[in-house]
């Protein structure tokens, strides 16, 4: 496979269509709503004080609660759930004992209408630039992945009529031998419908090969192509892509030469996935996981690591090394990457020590993991090393090498599909929030998120 220098410069990102009149209105909307729903907030403190007062205080007390919890594992986001479950609990009680609950009503009514006009307000189409129709485009689709999805959508039949030759994964083929040979009679355009594991053989072959790959969300959970900008439940939709759609330029990664699109876990789950009964009982066996992998006896996992400030350190839980950094913490889009284009590695180690806090900071307000960005990464362990590589299971020679590969892949999104990530826009905070839209009401905000 050709590789990629580490230090090539990514291709520009694709950009979002310019702000439009509408997405003006919209914002001046939000920000109106905004302003209504805090009036009645305040009136309702006012007006049925104190009742109005200690319903708002429990609501609000029960989100930062339940958000705090679910930043943390083990007994402290069961608590921290349990609290919040008792403090809604608390106002529901409030409101029923205190009367005809009319301001709050139309507090929570105002609230939800603020959200939603936020939402589409940040809801970012990319604008790529139209790339000419393959003229030999192959689809290779699998009948099993996503639990039969292509054949519920005559998938192959849908691939014919758009003139894109379907090419099936039968149980016992290797796919790489099948794309290679599609490529070798002549494919000039690579689709693959199956999960993401699949996706990633297939987007490594189109990259070597230097032609444009389209995904199409066949699998089950269809991670790549949701932070690809694809829609995820147009199916057939997604063939359109090599028909008349556009083109954008992404980052691939890769661990010890093998290729993936979305991430490598190390740690607890990548051992979970490694046991015969995980698919069966997934939350069962990742528990069962837990004592041996993060214990000190035989079997504990020591996974050794350099931090950007030069020091090492080991953890004994959790290792993330993703395909452009994901969006963690926040209260939209987390877990989602708002750029795939970046030329950067995510790298996210939960803390094995979370609990004890650090100085001048309380272990509560932190969050309980470190996350960065490199182009290189390397994890030293004895052996060989779990790992679940976009959700397969596997087992890596250490020491694990991983690096990222600019720019490496072209891939073709149906016109229909936003091409975006859906947090490529989304605010970080609060505060943000209301900048960016003050900023889009006043008509400054030329771009929308996928811009550097």
């Amino acid at each position: 496979m050709t590789a990629q220098p580490t230090d090539a410069a990514p291709a520009p990102p694709a950009e979002a269509s310019a702000v439009t009149t509408e997405r003006r209105l919209l914002a001046a909307a939000t920000l109106l709503l905004a302003a209504v729903t805090l009036a009645l907030a305040l009136a309702a403190i006012v007006t049925h004080f104190p009742r109005g007062l200690v319903v708002t205080g429990l609501v609000l007390l029960a989100v930062i609660v339940a958000w705090q919890g679910l930043l943390r594992g083990g007994r402290v986001r069961t608590l921290a759930l349990a609290a919040a479950a008792v403090l809604v609990a608390g106002a529901v009680v409030v409101i029923v004992t205190g009367g005809p609950p009319l301001a709050e009503i139309a507090t929570v009514v105002a609230a939800l209408l603020t959200l939603a006009a936020a939402r589409a307000t940040f809801a970012v189409r990319a604008s790529l630039p139209p790339a000419a129709r393959p003229e030999r485009a192959v689809l290779i689709w699998n009948p099993r992945s996503g639990g039969g999805k292509a054949e519920r959508f005559h998938l192959a039949d849908e691939a014919r009529a758009r003139g894109i030759e379907p090419v099936e994964l039968r149980p016992g083929d290797d796919l790489v031998a099948l794309v290679h040979e599609a490529v070798d009679r002549g494919a000039d355009g690579l689709a693959v419908a199956g999960g993401d594991g699949s996706q990633a053989i297939v987007a490594a072959i189109a990259a070597e090969r230097g032609l444009p790959y389209a995904c199409i969300p066949a699998g089950t959970r269809n991670h790549f192509a949701l932070d690809l900008g694809v829609d995820r439940d147009d199916v057939v939709g997604a063939l359109v892509a090599f028909v008349g759609g556009g083109e954008r330029m992404v980052d691939l990664a890769e661990v010890n030469g093998r290729v993936f699109v979305n991430n490598v876990s190390l740690g607890v789950y990548a051992e979970a996935v490694q046991q015969a009964g995980y698919r069966d009982a997934k939350v069962r066996t990742i528990l069962d996981t837990i004592p041996t992998a993060m214990g000190s006896g035989a079997g504990a996992l020591d996974l050794r690591w350099r931090a950007p400030d030069g020091s090492d350190h080991a953890t004994h839980s959790v290792l993330l090394v993703s395909n452009n950094p994901y969006r963690l913490g926040r209260p939209v889009g987390s877990g989602t990457r708002p750029r795939i284009d970046s030329g950067l590695l995510g790298i996210t180690v939960l803390d094995d020590d979370a609990g004890e806090g650090r100085a001048g900071r309380s272990s509560l307000l932190r969050r309980p993991w470190q996350e960065w960005s490199a182009a290189e990464f390397e994890v030293r362990a004895e052996g060989q090393v779990a790992a679940g590589v976009d959700g397969e299971a596997l087992k890596l020679a250490a020491p694990l090498r991983f690096r990222i590969r600019p720019a490496a892949l072209r891939v073709r999104v149906a016109p229909q599909h936003p091409g975006a990530s859906p947090s490529a826009a989304q605010p970080d905070g609060l505060g943000d929030a209301v900048r960016k839209l003050v900023r889009l009401a006043a008509g400054r905000e030329r771009r929308l998120g996928l811009s550097p």
